[in-house]
């Protein structure tokens, strides 16, 4: 007897005749499945959830049985094979030419992801008691692929943020531990009060800056790290540095990245004011816009020209003045979406803006 899945529902009520939204729950039934396919899939073929994903596909098309395999072998099935399949030859037969092979009651079809074979779905039987054709076992197939192609996107993503992540810890500036030191070692006769306190701050700055905790942090750590870099850079600076900070209350619990802010306020501080005559003055600020999270760093340093800034952010500025902002500005995208980078506001003499514009809450983005 055939299986009944929802698909054979759905031809069969359309086949009668009835009315046009008579089949919607049968719809919604295979919606919901194939969404959760994706679900069960979001860790790839050897996630803890590929065996529910094997049963989803085998419910949704009423097959006798499915396996989900990759190129060394199943990884998954559920059902039962004809009696005397030989699985290990159709895998071979799929994987050899990258086609559907077809010899009822199986019907198998390769997995591409990003155009590479990845893997293989195999079906006994459907829901009318034949093997799928080549193009219903390649569309099945292709449900698959696509959601292991959204898993290794997702992982690509990560690894992408990890990676700037690592280069910015690692490109943390040599010049700024040296001077930090030396201004420490310059009041330890003059002011051993506030020696001791820059230490201890110094010491902060660099916990959190190679702290390993996870990839998230609230705004108000975030800040935190920030205040202590700009403290050391003041007395850097003989108290020449004018520093505002001003943060509304409701965004400081919000998840952001670790080290978004931090490299932003170095920035200003290296390429702004070092090379500013007299004093100068950088502004933290923060505040919510709606469903937003919105922080301003603005420094009255030398400025730039807006197409170096342009540059700086598509990865192809000076060297020097490439890092800290183009990597903020290439992880805030990777994390949130293209609409979510930096902006800058700049011009020669006139100082630099940077802004912050990311979600309050997106999934994902939370601090363990």
């Amino acid at each position: 007897m055939a299986r009944r899945s929802w698909i054979g529902a759905r031809r069969g009520r359309a086949g009668r005749g009835g009315p046009a939204g008579s089949g919607l729950p049968e719809t919604m039934g295979v919606l919901r499945e194939v969404r959760l396919i994706g679900a069960d899939l979001q860790d790839g073929l050897h996630g803890s959830r590929t065996l529910a994903a094997t049963r989803r596909i085998r419910r949704l098309v009423g097959a006798d049985a499915v396996v989900l395999a990759d190129l060394d072998g199943p990884v998954a099935r559920h059902g039962a094979l004809p009696q005397g399949t030989d699985l290990d030859a159709v895998l071979a037969q799929v994987y050899e030419h990258g086609t559907v092979f077809r010899k009822p009651p199986l019907c198998a079809a390769p997995l591409l992801v990003a155009d590479e074979l990845t893997g293989c779905l195999v079906v006994s039987g459907s829901a009318d008691g034949r093997a799928l054709d080549e193009a219903e076992a390649a569309e099945v197939a292709e449900l698959v692929s696509q959601a292991l192609d959204h898993t290794a996107l997702r992982s690509a993503r990560a690894r992408i943020a990890a990676a700037d992540l690592r280069t910015l810890r690692a490109q943390i500036s040599p010049h700024f531990v040296h001077n930090s030191l030396a201004v420490i070692a310059a009041h330890i006769r003059t002011d051993p009060g506030r020696a001791r306190r820059l230490l201890t701050d110094f010491a902060d700055y660099l916990r959190y800056s190679f702290s390993t905790a996870g990839d998230y942090v609230t705004v108000a750590d975030e800040l935190q790290a920030t205040q202590t870099y700009l403290e050391l850079q003041r007395a850097r600076f003989d108290d020449r540095m004018e520093i505002t900070v001003r943060m509304a209350p409701e965004i400081l619990p919000v998840a952001i990245p670790f080290l978004v802010v931090q490299p932003i306020v170095e920035n200003a501080v290296r390429h702004g004011l070092e090379k500013k005559a007299g004093p100068g003055h950088i502004g933290v600020s923060g505040f919510g816009e709606g469903p937003l999270c919105v922080i301003e760093i603005e420094d009255d340093g030398v400025g730039m020209e807006p197409e170096l800034a342009r540059a700086i952010l598509a990865g192809v500025g000076p060297p020097a003045k490439n890092v800290g902002l183009a990597n903020v500005d290439r992880r805030l995208r990777t994390v949130y979406g293209p609409e979510y980078g930096l902006v800058i506001e700049t011009a020669p003499g006139n100082g630099t803006k940077v802004t912050i514009r990311v979600p309050r809450f997106m999934r994902g983005v939370v601090t363990e």
